[in-house]
């Protein structure tokens, strides 16, 4: 259909708008440099990930086509290797363009063709004192094994002149990012890769030969691996399953230059890999080291403005976290407010409260040193029951999981790994606390986001906490389920997939098409990551040949195109890119008035969401909060700074702004009011202050006078 986009040709798009970023002039130096190798790392993944999950199924079944566009895996990942091939020299432009504009700075990428003679004598000297001793070269012929590439290791090859046929000399090259960057002036600004070095003097590593070409390599390999399974046979098979990802196939190699076809050839046949899926890049194979280089500055010029989380300013510090929640619902907003000033404290006083009687939780992706666990473990030690549902595939992160789901067990919490075919995707708390005067009070949070402190300051997310009874009994039916392998089919307010997601959020679009038939204003609106699910896709089409309103602000995936004439003309889709990943989900039927339901969740309209994970979505029923959200969307509507614009031929333009119109950026709008937030806090405060202060003194005064007149 002509309203239809393929999934990987869709995600290719939105990465192009990634690395638009990397050339955005208002984005400074340092700073689209790091897009550059967030394009780049995004890409890795997208290769390990989809292209290594379509090469499986091109062999398994190259017949299965794509439900959108009719596509085979074959026809795909010929589809994708073009898109990406044709984004390449973008990338290039934009690493070399910013360079040059760093060169003012101080900043140099340096060549052996730009090095001074000074600093190829040094060179020559490094390479032979710290780095030769710690590498060797390794032969390879049709007569000599030939050696395992690590997935994303760099490495440097050599033709090497021999009488076998085909004979290539291949070198590890170290890959700690620390040495990496080898400093040759300016404080590191004025430097040169490791791999670089081990190129260019890699004809020293094999004395007994002569080299006729080289290059440098980088393979990336299948990293596409599922399991099913539930108890603690599970993680053992996840472990064993997660050290095997790394033994599998190649899907991809990289090279620096253009190199020996005799000896490419040689080296697509042992990775076992076409020639249509090499690809050379001009410029370092791997650009992670571009966020050590932001250390070499503090010009401010080079970076974005300082920004920090804030104090959420409608929480109390002298009030309970939990007792707050227990007089009215919060919502909170990251990264503009605190995770540890919010969450983390929750988690902490319910841990050493001896009222609190048990604390569940789903968890997906943690931070490295995890405060969250650390209050877990807390409270499973004072004697709470401790309910983890940890996801141990979540993708890459399945060996951290592991090594957490072991420190819980140790410290007493109870472990479950969820449905056995399902994944646990969903971002749901419930605490029980003793409630004075006999029975219990409870406090729900869910959220768009995981509960990891390092991501919570760059991803936009929500979390809403509530008291909601009916709310804390549906959260306790998804532990139930998730504990007994079952799945919730009739929440009493939550929307919780895989059986009660769906059909909700189908029969609200059905709502507002009754109401546009009707002659009313019909309004569905969502703010999401992806969408791919088709039946809701369907439905979409169905409400805008209705007449409904559909306002859509998809960051990434959207296989949607809106405005085609007969079927989606009264469809908008945005995306917005920028300093912070947009990660929050916000789901609007109905225009603003008594009968609009809002709801926010973990769930995007993917179906593997929907219909293949656990995701959980609350409504948010306080009028104050549900006018937040209102704003907040409305604000993400007008943002004409890092807003795209889809176009009816699924390409995206920047929204265009008029002469009359100021820029509005939805990301720095949303932290400039939780700077105002917390000020207009502090200013009430300090009136309410001298109100008391002034109060106390009217009181005194009467007092003085009596004790004068009696003197």
């Amino acid at each position: 259909m002509e309203y239809l986009e393929n999934r990987e040709l869709s995600w290719i798009k939105f990465n192009k708008r990634v690395l638009e970023e990397a050339v955005d002039p208002d984005t400074p130096l340092l700073e689209r440099l790091s897009f550059s190798a967030i394009y780049q790392s995004n890409l890795d993944e997208f290769f390990m990930v989809r292209v290594g999950a379509l090469t499986d199924r091109s062999k398994t079944d190259n017949t299965q086509k794509d439900g959108k566009t009719g596509m085979t895996p074959s026809q795909q990942l010929d589809a994708i290797f073009t898109g990406v091939r044709r984004l390449q020299p973008s990338v290039e432009e934009a690493y070399n363009k910013t360079m040059e504009e760093l060169v003012p700075f101080g900043f140099e990428h340096v060549t052996f063709d730009t090095a001074t003679k000074d600093e190829l004598t040094f060179l020559e000297l490094y390479f032979k004192r710290e780095i030769k001793p710690f590498i060797s070269g390794i032969v390879v012929n049709d007569d000599l094994p030939f050696p395992f590439l690590k997935n994303k290791e760099i490495y440097a090859v050599v033709q090497l002149g021999a009488k076998k046929s085909t004979t290539i000399g291949i070198v590890p090259v170290s890959h700690d990012q620390n040495e990496r960057i080898i400093q040759l002036g300016n404080g590191g600004k004025r430097f040169i890769l490791e791999e670089e070095v081990v190129l260019h003097y890699a004809h020293l590593m094999f004395k007994n030969y002569s080299v006729l070409d080289r290059a440098l390599i980088r393979v990336t390999r299948n990293a596409y691996i599922m399991a099913s399974g539930r108890g603690a046979e599970f993680r053992d098979r996840m472990e064993e399953l997660v050290a095997k990802r790394t033994k599998l196939g190649a899907v991809r190699l990289e090279i620096s230059d253009v190199f020996s076809r005799e000896s490419l050839d040689y080296l697509c046949k042992k990775l076992k890999i076409s020639n249509v899926r090499v690809f050379t890049s001009r410029i370092p194979l791997d650009l992670s080291f571009v966020y050590t280089l932001q250390d070499y500055s503090s010009d401010p010029k080079l970076h974005y403005t300082p920004r920090s989380p804030r104090k959420p300013a409608a929480l109390s510090e002298t009030k309970s976290v939990f007792a707050q929640v227990k007089q009215k619902d919060m919502l909170l907003s990251y990264p503009f407010e605190s995770i540890n000033l919010s969450f983390i404290r929750l988690l902490q006083e319910c841990a050493n409260d001896p009222k609190v009687t048990s604390i569940k939780i789903t968890i997906y992706r943690l931070a490295r040193n995890s405060k969250v666990v650390d209050a877990l473990c807390t409270a499973a030690e004072q004697g709470k029951e401790v309910l983890v549902m940890i996801e141990l595939r979540a993708r890459f992160d399945e060996a951290n999981n592991i090594e957490w789901s072991k420190q819980l067990q140790e410290a007493g919490v109870k472990v479950i790994y969820g449905p056995k075919d399902y994944k646990a995707h969903s971002k749901l708390l419930l605490i029980t606390r003793k409630a004075q005067g006999g029975g219990f009070d409870y406090l729900t949070q869910i959220g768009t986001g995981n509960y990891n402190e390092k991501t919570s300051a760059i991803y936009t997310d929500l979390m809403l906490l509530t008291a909601d009874r009916d709310i804390a009994a549906d959260a306790e039916d998804v532990f139930n389920s998730l504990q007994n392998g079952t799945f919730v089919e009739n929440p009493r307010k939550l929307l919780v997939s895989p059986k009660a997601l769906r059909p909700q959020v189908l029969a609200m679009m059905d709502e507002q098409i009754e109401i546009a038939k009707s002659g009313g204003k019909g309004y569905i609106a969502a703010k999401i990551n992806s969408l791919n699910d088709m039946a809701i896709i369907n439905k979409m089409v169905e409400a805008s040949q209705a007449g409904v309103r559909i306002e859509l602000v998809v960051r990434g995936i959207c296989c949607l195109i809106p405005n085609v004439k007969g079927f989606t003309e009264n469809i908008v889709v945005r995306s917005i890119v920028g300093r912070f990943l947009e990660h929050s989900r916000i789901f609007i039927f109905g225009a603003d008035g008594a009968d609009q339901k809002i709801y926010i969740g973990s769930a995007d309209y993917m179906s593997r969401n929907t219909i293949r994970r656990v995701e959980v979505a609350a409504p948010v029923e306080d009028e104050r909060l549900k006018k937040r959200i209102r704003d907040m969307f409305r604000i993400l509507m007008r943002d004409n700074v890092k807003a795209r614009v889809m176009l009816n031929d699924g390409t995206y333009i920047r929204d265009r702004r008029t002469e009359r119109q100021s820029p509005l950026s939805s990301q720095e709008y949303f932290y400039d009011e939780a700077y105002s937030k917390l000020e207009v806090k502090k200013q009430r405060q300090e009136q309410l202050r001298k109100n008391r202060e002034s109060a106390a003194d009217k009181k005194k005064k009467p007092t003085a006078k009596r004790s004068r007149s009696k003197k």
